[in-house]
């Protein structure tokens, strides 16, 4: 057994007396050697970014693109182990030469540090040919730094329809926290707004994985491997029609001119929705002012972002059409009028005076005509627009205590979101009696009584509507009663190249239009009121469309608002259209808006006009041909 030991130890000495060696001759003989080998040869993982899809049209035309793009992008791993004095000198030198603060390209590269060294951040984006040059021939003069490929987006129909589409920016710190379960990393370009934002899990495409061997300096010393391909993302297909967009487009600025003309002289935005009425697709949806998308394609100029939130720029990346509040005015007769046929407070026939003024309760409200004095039925008090006729019916609204008008102007789409696949969207305010208690604090004010329902008759007062809001009651009218969805995406489809058929991978099923069991007669007597609207002699827009080849219906709108502009405060007439045609099959509902536009059938009417006369293809001559869309 002592001999047994003995031999054990003997080994187990002389296995220990080697490794002792080997380790010595690893650290004191070869160790610089080594320490050389593993600077020379760090293993850098890297993300490729992938192609983002392209939003087109109803008909293929395209609205974005990509187009390739140089990114400057600096490692923070590389540079724990620089000297301070040394870092900040090459951040000051690189600053210089790309024409950034190099304050901000320092904070950018220390909050990397912090949080992820192993990420790259991107200090400059579209960079031009000649500092890439630079850069790559000098790159041992700047560790760290290395230039990528992109894709930045190209917006090929310029400003056209810049609400709706929205620009793509990187990924903040928050965004990172509520998307960081979703796939997202930092450092990567997602929509911040519109469409590019709400269909971003489509649009973005899948990163690609993969990893090079730098040295210690940053440099890459080996050919790019790759674990993963990056995957292009979908296209996005709009229910847009884009020639009919670019036609409401120059209709906003045509009456924001027009009303110049007549002495408007804050006339200063609007907004245009046409939508078809069984649907629910949004054809055009403009908004005026616009700005170009392009000031967020490469590097963003903060001056440039600043003069876009400027109040005297009038907000021009507010979408008007769908996140705008307005006092409807008479537009919002018809509705008023529906109610009162549906609930039994007027009948079709019933005649009611039609005065220059109405006395009530102590306080006078007048006609928009002081000179009218005669009885109208429902039918022609709407193509008056007669104000004291529905001032009276206003007051049968008054009398009941289960707020009937509300309650309609509800089931019509109004005071709540239409469902729109965009955003931020208005719901507006149908005010109630309820409201008028809990918004105010004073108790006379918290008092609701019959003047509060007389405006609401006309659309005045507390009532807000918004323009997509308003040409959703317009299409229920035209189509018999139901309550569509409205919606921009018609399907999401698989990146083809040029020439080849779309693949569908998701067609938009939106919700069933809701039928909210309208009266059938009632329905026709409002709709035959909206005709002659356009087309009897006492219409307000007749002049407007009453030789249109295309059979019209629809309203005027004259709604007085407070606004403060610069260098005034005070109310002006919020100038609206709304309507529908071809009004024997209706096909599209048009509502315009010209803020601070006046009247109604002298600014948001012409501006209309040019809608329908873009979709019906109507000539100088008078003649046209309706343009059938397509539908899946």
């Amino acid at each position: 057994m002592a001999l047994r030991v003995g031999i054990l130890g003997v080994i187990a000495i002389v296995v220990f007396c080697a490794l002792f060696f080997r380790l010595w001759a690893l650290q004191v003989i070869s160790g610089e050697r080594y320490l050389e080998n593993a600077n020379n040869n760090q293993i850098r993982s890297f993300g490729v970014i992938a192609p983002r899809g392209s939003i087109v049209d109803r008909d293929g035309d395209v609205l974005v693109s990509n187009m390739p793009g140089t990114l400057v992008q600096i490692w923070p791993a590389a540079l724990e182990n620089v000297p301070i004095v040394e870092r900040d000198k090459m951040l000051r030198r690189i600053s210089m030469l790309l024409g950034l603060k190099a304050k901000n390209v320092r904070e950018k590269v220390e909050e990397r540090l912090q949080s992820d060294p192993l990420t790259p951040v991107t200090i400059d984006t579209g960079v031009g040919e000649l500092r890439t040059a630079y850069l790559m021939e000098h790159q041992g003069e700047f560790p760290g730094v290395q230039i990528t490929e992109t894709y930045l987006r190209n917006y090929e129909q310029g400003n056209l329809a810049a609400q709706i589409l929205g620009h793509v920016g990187e990924i903040s710190s928050d965004q990172l926290k509520d998307k960081a379960e979703q796939g997202y990393a930092a450092g990567d370009r997602i929509g911040q707004t519109g469409i590019e934002a709400v269909y971003d899990n489509y649009l973005r495409g899948v990163r690609g994985q993969g990893r090079v061997f730098v040295d210690a300096l940053g440099r890459i010393t080996s050919e790019r491997e790759f674990s993963q391909l990056p995957e292009a993302g979908d296209n996005i297909r709009l229910t847009l029609d884009v020639d009919l967009q670019r036609a409401a487009e120059d209709a906003l600025n045509f009456g924001i001119r027009l009303a110049h003309e007549q002495g408007e002289w804050a006339a200063d935005g609007g907004a245009i929705v046409a939508m078809d009425v069984d649907t629910g697709e949004i054809l055009a949806l403009a908004s005026n002012p616009t700005f170009d998308p392009r000031v967020y394609v490469g590097r963003v100029d903060e001056k440039d972002l600043a003069n876009l939130a400027k109040r005297s720029a009038n907000y021009p990346q507010l979408n008007r059409a769908i996140a705008g509040g307005y006092p409807p005015g008479s537009t919002f007769k018809p509705f008023v009028a529906l109610a009162a046929l549906e609930t039994g407070v007027l009948s079709p026939s019933e005649m009611i005076q039609c005065t220059g003024k109405e006395v009530i309760d102590g306080q006078t409200f007048m006609n928009w005509d002081p000179y009218k004095n005669e009885p109208m039925t429902v039918s022609t008090a709407l193509a008056n627009s007669c104000d004291t006729f529905f001032y009276n019916v206003a007051l049968r609204f008054y009398e009941r205590k289960d707020s009937p008008l509300q309650r309609w102007s509800r089931t019509m789409g109004f005071g709540s979101g239409t469902g729109i696949d965009l955003g931020p969207e208005s719901k507006g305010l149908v005010p109630t009696p309820s409201w008028r208690r809990k918004t105010f604090k004073t108790e006379i004010d918290r008092i609701w009584t019959s003047g509060d329902s007389v405006q609401l008759a006309i659309g005045q007062g507390d009532l807000l509507v918004s323009p997509l809001q308003m040409t959703r009651g317009y299409a229920m009218i035209a189509n018999g009663g139901k309550l569509v969805e409205p919606h921009l995406v018609k399907s999401v489809e698989e990146p083809r190249n040029e020439g080849e058929p779309p693949v569908v991978l998701r067609p938009y099923t939106p919700k069933p239009p809701r039928d909210l069991d309208i009266d059938p007669y009632a329905l026709s007597v409002v709709q035959g009121a909206l005709y002659d609207a356009t087309h009897a002699s006492y219409g307000t827009s007749q002049s407007v469309f009453g030789s249109f080849p295309v059979g019209i219906a629809g309203k005027t709108g004259t709604a007085e608002k407070y606004v403060e502009l610069p260098g005034y405060q005070g109310v002006r007439d919020q100038s609206w259209w709304c309507g529908y045609g071809p009004y024997e099959a209706p096909e599209i509902a048009v509502c315009a808006l010209i803020e601070n536009g006046g009247h109604g059938g002298t600014a948001a009417a012409p501006t209309a006009l040019k809608v329908f006369e873009k979709y019906f293809n109507v000539k100088p001559d008078g003649t046209y041909s309706v343009v059938v869309q397509q539908s899946d």
